[in-house]
């Protein structure tokens, strides 16, 4: 069983493919001194940039991993998430609250999906 690392330094891969399935590292907002519905989007939007690299999309999304600065903002994460999921194809999903690793950072999200 072949693993494969992409864009891969000394600290980690932004992916890695095994057995059919893309793991992609800890992804965080474009703009990180945006407001939630902001730094949301565009989190997601390099979600979907990694997904093509890896042979993969979003509704082939297993599981995925959301971690919150504040819980305070969750209604504004499921806002923007609700509408980028497509209809019918939600993950497995976990949101919890962390510190991140700099304090402009609201939102961090770790997925895992089916490629094709």
């Amino acid at each position: 069983m072949t693993i494969e690392r992409i864009s891969t330094n000394s600290r980690m891969s932004k992916i890695v493919k095994h057995n059919g399935t893309a793991y992609l590292c800890g992804q965080v907002a474009k703009d990180r001194n945006a407001d939630i519905h902001t730094q949301v989007t565009g989190m997601l939007e390099k979600v979907d940039e990694l997904l093509e690299t890896a042979g993969s999309s979003r509704d082939r999304i297993l599981s995925a991993t959301i971690y919150l600065a504040d819980m305070g903002d969750f209604k504004a994460l499921n806002e923007v998430w609700d509408n980028w999921v497509p209809e019918g194809t939600a993950p497995a999903r976990a949101c919890v609250q962390a510190q991140m690793a700099s304090p402009e950072l609201l939102v961090e999200i770790s997925v895992i999906a089916a490629t094709s």
